[in-house]
Parts: C-alpha cells; structure tokens; sequence
C-alpha cells in the first residue's frame, strides 16, 4: 500500500487527509505545533458555495459546518476615517445561501475530530525531504525524527519546505499587518461590540486601513493593513505609533486600537501570479504551499478546495498517483491563475490612494445584482 504523507496541519492538509480516509486510503498528517491548542488559529473566514463549502461536502461535514458556522457573521460595514457609513451589508438571517463566516479554529477543530486519533503526527516539523533512489522520500523533522513515503504532499503554508523541491520562486513583501485582539468588548467595550457588529468592518483611509471582526467566542480581532515597509517589524509594537499613524481619525474608530492588547505585526507576502513547476514524480503542492496569494478572501477557500480535487484524482487513480498529481496539477494551474491576478489587484487596491471609492464601487452591486445581492 502507498504511504502517504502530508506536510502541514492546517486547513489544507487536514482536508486532503479526511477525504482520502473517506476513500479508505491512509495519510499521515506531519504538523509542526505540539497540539492542536499550542496556538491561536487567527480571525474568521468566509467559505465560499464552490470553493470551501464544496471541499467540506466531499469531506461529508457541510452538516458539521453548518452546526459551527455565523452566518450573521457576512454583515459587512465600510466606513471612512470620519466614520460615516460607506457600505452596509446585511444577510440574510440565518442563511447559509451565501458565504457564512467561521471561526478559523471551529473550522480546524471540525476537520481535526473528523479523523482517526493517529493520522496527525504532531511535534513534526519537516526540515528536509530527501528523494530516494527507489522513489518516494526520506522525511527528516526537527529533533532528528525521519519517516519515508511514496507519496509527499507539502501543505505547509508560506515557508514550505516541499515547495524548495519542485521550485525556487521567491516571496514579495505585499503589505503589513498588524493585529490587535479585545477581550469580552460587550461587557469592557460595549460601543465597540456595538460598532463592529457580529460581522466585519472596514475603516478606510489613504493607503490604509482599520478593520475588526466579531469572532464567535465574542472577542474582537483588529487589524492594521498598510503598505510593504523595509522597517523593522518592532517599529509596529507601539500602540503610540500606531494611534499616530491614524491622526485625524474619529476618536470612535481609533478607540479600537486603544482598546486592544499587544499589537502583533508581520509582514504579509505573495508569490509571483502564474508560478508553476514542471511535474516531478510522488510530489506535489497544495494551499498556501502552492500559490500564497494577498489575505483578500481566496486563501483557505482554494486551499481546502486544492485538498478536495487532488483527493479526487488520487481516489480515482489510488494505484497510478502520478497521473492524479498531474491531473491536479493542470487543473489547479488554470484556476489559480485569474484568482491569483484577481488577489493582487484587490490587494492593491484596498492600500491605493483611491481606496474609499474603489471599494465601495467593488462592494455596491449594479441595479441588475441587486434583487440577488443578499
């Protein structure tokens, strides 16, 4: 029997790994973090119908995620620096026609109790992939731990070991993040909790942007979206600085940066649109991995459904793995691509001088969307 290995416990990896086990066909899961608490999972996501709902019904959990989902999480308000109202999207009450938002973390857990107790390796982080005369890989993981298997599968995000075997294309800084968190906003904050919403908010200024979302434990998580910069990342740690950096603001939207705890910033990069790699033999790449784009909304979404389709092709064709990493690999190269292209001009257009006007645009459907629009 082949063995399979998946490199990266995340949304990606865990996908490619419940549907195969739905296939009866075995996959262990190599994931760096010691458990699945060892850290926070991020903000929350919005799964689209063809995308990261369509990954989850091959998977057999849209039932699951449709029990953890907020689709009262969609509501969507746009605002600018003097906090008069852009954009106001309300969905429609407990809908799941649309794109529910999900706690990034409900979602992991979901995918997580899906599996057998042993098809995670926990506390493994791979640190080479080592081809083997007779096919297949030699793994070798932090500590000095290794395994071998047929089939690799990196899934392990922006820094992908895997990905230095099929190609040396390299990163570029898109913009910088930086993300503040609020504790218990309804009793500590409550015009904040009121402002924000059980949704997603945008403050959009020149070149940058202040936004929240409401996560389903109730806490709210802020985000600082600005421009690349070659400062170090420490210049971010200020809450000083980073209140200069919105003077002029409403006092009401800036109150979520003062609210918040310890800013956290990093910097936030994409690959060049249209990378690919010529097909090598028992390996290949999924999510981030395979096609890092800008956080506009595609990420998790593609990556989910990169896991469903390669899983497909090796279901198919469980004895000839080969042919499926092809057939994946064509097929995924054509979809990315617009959505790749896609990604970067919405990227660049949220941190333009212009952005108010090109995002309500964006956002405000045309006479003819409108009866649809929710």
């Amino acid at each position: 029997m082949l063995r399979f290995a998946i490199a990266g416990g995340g949304l990606g990896g865990l996908t490619l790994a419940r549907i195969l086990h739905r296939h009866d066909i075995d996959a262990v899961v190599y994931e760096r973090e010691a458990s699945r608490s060892a850290r926070a999972q991020g903000g929350m996501l919005d799964l689209h119908p063809e995308s990261g709902q369509q990954a989850l019904d091959d998977a057999g959990l849209t039932g699951r995620f449709r029990s953890e989902a907020r689709p009262e999480g969609e509501e969507h308000r746009i605002l600018d620096p003097a906090g008069r109202t852009l954009v106001h999207h309300t969905p429609q009450p407990g809908s799941f026609s649309g794109r529910p938002e999900i706690d990034r973390s409900a979602l992991r857990d979901l995918l997580l109790d899906s599996l057998p107790g042993d098809a995670v390796a926990w506390q493994h982080r791979l640190v080479a992939a080592t081809p083997r005369p007779d096919g297949g890989f030699g793994l070798t993981f932090d500590g000095g731990h290794r395994a071998d298997c047929d089939v690799l599968i990196g899934a392990d995000g922006a820094r992908s070991v895997v990905r230095s075997l099929l190609t040396d294309t390299r990163l570029s800084s898109v913009a910088t993040l930086v993300e503040l968190s609020i504790s218990d906003p309804d009793r500590r904050h409550p015009d904040l909790a009121e402002l924000v919403g059980p949704g997603n908010l945008w403050c959009i200024g020149v070149n940058q942007i202040l936004a929240a979302q409401r996560l389903g434990d109730g806490s709210i998580r802020v985000g600082i979206s600005l421009p690349p910069d070659a400062r170090h990342m420490d210049a971010y740690r200020s809450k000083r600085a980073l209140l200069d950096m919105f003077d002029g603001w409403a006092p009401g939207l800036t109150a979520l940066i003062e609210a918040g705890g310890p800013p956290n910033p990093r910097r936030i990069e994409a690959m060049p649109t249209g990378t690919r790699w010529a097909h090598r033999p028992g390996i290949t790449l999924i999510g981030d991995a395979a096609h890092l784009m800008p956080p506009v909304g595609e990420g998790a979404n593609q990556a989910m459904l990169d896991a469903a389709e390669l899983a497909a092709e090796i279901a198919a064709n469980p004895t000839d793995p080969d042919s499926a990493i092809q057939n994946y690999e064509e097929a995924m190269f054509a979809r990315i691509h617009p959505i790749a292209e896609m990604s970067a001009r919405v990227q660049a257009m949220m941190l333009s001088s212009s952005a108010a006007d090109q995002v309500v645009r964006f956002f405000t459907p045309r006479p003819t969307e409108s009866a649809s629009a929710d």
